[in-house]
Parts: C-alpha cells; structure tokens; sequence
C-alpha cells in the first residue's frame, strides 16, 4: 500500500510581531540556527517608550498630589479631633464639629481617589512597558530560520492580525505527511512501520513509524482523504521542507519466502481457507502431467503472492489462463509463460 506525501518540519513557529511599527532591523537571515532567546528583530520603540515615559511622569504628578493630600489629610483629622474633644464641654458648637467631620471624610475620600488613580496609570504603564519590550522579538526555540516575510522598513499592522516576520523550524526531525483514502486507512494504526523515498534519493529510504492519523479528513474534488503523520530522524540533513515523498506502508512482512506468481493464481477455494491463509487453486505441471492443487497463500503485491502450503520450490505452475498465453497455432506467444517456475 502506498501513497504521495509531502515532508515539513515536526516543529515550528511562526514569529510575528505584536505591536504596530516600522520594523527597523532583522539580525538573522534564512538558513541561519539560531538558540533560544536570541535576539531576532527589532520594531521602532519611540512611540512606547514616550508612553512609558509619560506615564511615569503622570503617575509622579500624582504621588505629588496624593502627598498633598495626605497632609491635608492629617489636618483635618487634628481639626476633627480637637473639635470632638471641645464639644463635650460645649467648647464650640454642633456645626463646627460636623464641618470637621465633613472636612476629614471629604479628605480621605478624596486620597483614595489619587490612590485609584495611580495604580490606573500603573496599570496603563505595566501594558505600555509590555509592548515596549514586544518592540525587540526574540527567538522562542533553538531552530533554523526557515522562512522570511517581512522587510527590513516595512510597516506592521497588528492591529487587525498578527504580522508574520520570520519562521523558524527545528530540522533535525521531519514529519512525512501522505493523505490516505478513506477506504484505506482502516487499515493503518499508529506504530505501523513504514518506509519512503523522495525524488532525489536514488535508492535510498527511509525507515520511520506511523505517529498520528489526524481524525479530521480533507475533502479535494469530492474524494475524502486522512493526512497520516510520520517522523523520521534528519540529524544529516538531506530532507528539506516541502519535497515530494513517496510513502510505503507494511501491511505485513514476510522474508526468505516461496513466491507465486498472481498470474498463476486460479480460482478461490474459499471452503478450504485454514490458518495457513487463503486457498487457491492452481495447475502445475510434471512430466507432462497436468494437475490442479488447492494452495494457501499469505501476503501478496501486485506481482506475487506468498506460498505457505501446497507448493515446494522448483514446482511448475500454469498460469490461470493458459488459452491466453498461446496463439492461434497453439504455440506460446511468450516462451516459458506457460510454466513459470517456483
């Protein structure tokens, strides 16, 4: 079983920009590794930083006036305090006692306020120092830089979406993803091996195992189709994002094996299938001898199948069709097609 896929990065990030500004500078280039935390790019700061510093000037101007206040404050407390000592022995009058009263409540209630106040502009001056520091992007993983968007002087917009700037993927493993037809991948599960190749690699493969059969199929011209996931080590890098692959599943193994070929294959004997696989029936040949055996086999290509009972290596089989391989004289067509051996 087989199928097309495509090869990308198991891991990767997309780096975009969450602030608005002019992206002034861009220290890493495309094929550069770079480690985590490094600094990649760099958005003009000035707009946040006069918000920073205005904010801090702002929340200065209030502790100014909170000072202010709180010593207004203690005044009036003192006048609240003498005022209620004097009116127990009638020393003023009931109305200079509740203009005090009124004077400290007006006071405190006034110093909560510029309190409120502050750790508003605080709060303001925490989000302002925030996108401050989004103005310098760093890297979030150890990975290559794979791909770049943005220009060194381009305007970014993160108003409305995140502008991307660059992307980074880490390389040394890569993913292998080949859509399967839903009338297929019933038969895969995670673990199956499976190996393949790409239009460079000559006669080499790679070996790897099913990690993931993504549950949510695409739908392309009507044929549903599941994306089935496999990582393969790429510390040598000769795999690169986007090449082509062919990926080859191993439904079942068999090695050092009698093979038949499927053109041999008569009908099914379905009656006698047994553990040994299913039944088949087949003519052999010996000494001018025809004979029709009933034979099991095991896994098969689109060429060959495995003999597991009924045959012996060297044995002559004839294809199914025998009338098919002769001409009008009775003669082969193809020599030797009429006895192909084991």
């Amino acid at each position: 079983m087989t199928a097309q896929g495509k090869l990308e990065a198991k891991e990767f990030v997309d780096i975009g920009a969450q602030v608005t500004g002019q992206l002034q500078k861009i220290y890493v280039t495309i094929g550069d590794n770079v480690s985590e935390g490094q600094l990649l790019a760099q958005i003009d700061p000035r707009i946040y930083e006069a918000r920073v510093r205005a904010n801090e000037a702002n929340i200065k101007n209030l502790q100014a006036q909170l000072a202010g206040q709180q010593a207004q404050t203690v005044f009036a407390r003192q006048q609240f305090d003498r005022n209620q000592a004097l009116l127990a022995n009638k020393g003023v009058s009931l109305q200079d006692y509740q203009s005090a009263d009124y004077n400290l409540k007006k006071s405190l209630a006034t110093e909560a306020a510029i309190k409120a106040q502050i750790e508003q502009v605080q709060s303001t001056l925490q989000g302002d120092m925030t996108n401050l520091s989004y103005t310098k992007i760093f890297a979030p993983i150890a990975s290559t830089v794979v791909d770049q968007k943005a220009r060194e002087g381009q305007t970014l917009n993160a108003n409305q979406q995140t502008p991307t700037i660059l992307q980074l993927a880490k390389l040394d493993v890569m993913t292998v993803r080949a859509q399967v037809a839903e009338a297929d991948v019933m038969r895969l599960k995670p673990g199956m091996q499976i190996y393949f190749m790409t239009l460079g690699s000559g006669e080499r493969r790679w070996q790897a195992s099913i990690r993931q059969i993504l549950p949510t199929p695409e739908i392309i011209n009507n044929v549903v189709l599941y994306n089935v996931l496999a990582d393969v080590d790429n510390h040598d890098r000769q795999l690169m994002t986007g090449m082509s692959a062919q990926m080859f599943f191993i439904l079942g193994r068999a090695e050092h094996v009698p093979l038949i070929p499927l053109s041999a294959l008569g009908s099914r004997a379905p009656e006698h299938d047994d553990a040994n696989g299913l039944a088949y029936k087949v003519k052999t040949q010996q000494q001018q001898r025809i004979q029709e055996k009933i034979i099991h086999i095991g896994l098969k290509n689109r060429r060959y199948a495995e003999i597991r009972s009924g045959l012996e290596v060297g044995n002559r089989v004839l294809p199914s069709h025998r009338e098919d391989t002769t001409n009008k004289n009775g003669q082969n067509r193809y020599p030797g097609a009429g006895t192909p051996r084991l």
